[in-house]
């Protein structure tokens, strides 16, 4: 695969939407994993930047961040806000006093304080998520097509191929390489391992007492690694913090300062009045494949061997490449999963669109699915009916083609075809 030049501004899928909304808007806020490339993206649209993370700029906001707002050329960019919280407040009482459209950007790659009521920027920043790079943007093509939105079209011919798909390990190597642009552009080999294993270590070490104080690094790193060991799985909550050593308190706690730190995703369970008996469980995925290399310091031949985790990988890979479109879709879709309480059924991920219409996706280690591959989808098509716009098994074999009515057999790498 030709990857766009370490050298090279990478066109990101939130570009379009970034300057949409700054024409119109006072303040936004990108919020995302730390090094995914906020920073960046954003010092495009300013004047100024200020790193609130740097103590020799974070100097004059600590001590009167409203004079300090007042003396930035517009527009100005207030990169890692969380370091002096107290810049919300003086956003706020600015765009109170003039609301003229492209006055601040702000970045932060934490979300704690954005879920609580009394958050000050309600009303006054719009904020856009961002995450790692996906294939596609790696590839100089951020918007070859929006995959939930094709496959509501239930049309196998809206999904091309590139011109050289990869195999099961190219998967594996795409995964374990990961979206962080330093590790995914610039590194290779033992270089990008060194740097996913000191990201990991800042994220639970010094990031993570940033934000919900001094926290036992050895525990956490524990229960990191074995939510690692299960990502993309639905389990017992008790497996987990057994697993790690901690108790039930704790292991809630970790959860969400790791959700905090964008380094977690959770993915709710999907629920319908047309069914009944269906898990409520959450399913955890790493945001980023490359983590799982980081923390349980396994390689492409490791993974390969391992089935069960291989699985694991090609999975949280596959809603590594979807997540990030969610933002951007017209139909603004919800992303779930599903499984029986039975265990006789389960959809890796369900999206769900305008008018609780559906598109569900199996995502199969396979190079041959075959049509019992797609036996969930078929079920849940029966049972929810004009709900179900398509279905698709997402596989790493070589071709696309139907496997019923409105689900379809389709090589992973159309997400970026």
């Amino acid at each position: 695969m030709a990857w766009v030049q370490a050298s090279e501004y990478i066109p990101r899928l939130v570009d379009e939407r970034l300057q949409s909304l700054f024409a119109e808007l006072p303040a936004l806020l990108i919020t995302g994993p730390r090094a995914t490339g906020k920073t960046t993206s954003a010092d495009r649209h300013v004047r100024t930047a200020v790193h609130l993370d740097r103590p020799v700029e974070a100097q004059a906001f600590l001590a009167d961040p409203d004079a300090a707002l007042r003396l930035l050329p517009e527009p100005a960019l207030l990169d890692e806000w969380q370091a002096v919280p107290e810049v919300l407040g003086a956003v706020k009482r600015a765009v109170d006093d003039d609301a003229r459209p492209g006055r601040f950007l702000l970045t932060g790659s934490v979300c704690a304080d954005l879920d609580v009521a009394t958050w000050l920027g309600t009303g006054r920043l719009v904020r856009l998520r961002m995450y790692g790079l996906t294939v596609g943007e790696l590839l100089g093509r951020p918007r070859a097509g929006l995959f939930c939105d094709k496959l509501a079209g239930a049309e196998l011919d809206a999904f091309a191929l590139p011109a050289n798909p990869p195999d099961l390990r190219g998967y594996v190597e795409l995964a374990l390489r990961g979206g962080y642009p330093e590790s995914a552009v610039r590194l290779s080999g033992i270089a990008r391992q060194a740097w996913l294993e000191s990201y990991l270590e800042q994220i639970l070490t010094r990031d993570a007492a940033t934000l919900d104080g001094p926290r036992d690094p050895i525990r956490l790193r524990r229960y990191f690694e074995a939510l690692t060991l299960n990502t993309a799985g639905v389990v017992e909550s008790k497996t987990l913090y057994e697993a790690a050593g901690i108790n039930r308190r704790t292991a809630v706690a970790y959860e969400h300062l790791l959700a905090n730190l964008f380094v977690l995703d959770i993915l709710p369970a999907w629920t319908s009045s047309r069914l009944s008996r269906l898990v409520r469980a959450p399913k955890r995925h790493m945001v980023d494949a490359s983590l799982l290399a980081a923390a349980l310091r396994v390689d492409t031949a490791a993974v390969m061997r391992d089935g069960d985790l291989l699985g694991r990988v090609i999975e949280t890979f596959v809603l590594s490449q979807i997540r990030p479109e969610v933002e951007l879709s017209g139909y603004r879709p919800r992303l779930y999963h599903l499984r029986a309480r039975d265990g006789g059924h389960e959809v890796d991920l369900i999206a769900e669109l305008a008018a609780e219409k559906v598109v569900a996706i199996e995502i199969k280690a396979t190079a041959a699915p075959k049509a019992a591959d797609a036996r969930h989808l078929v079920w849940l098509k029966d049972r929810i009916g004009d709900r179900f716009l398509a279905g698709a098994v997402l596989h790493t074999g070589p071709r696309p083609f139907q496997l019923d009515e409105r689900i379809f057999a389709l090589p992973i790498c159309v997400l970026w075809g």
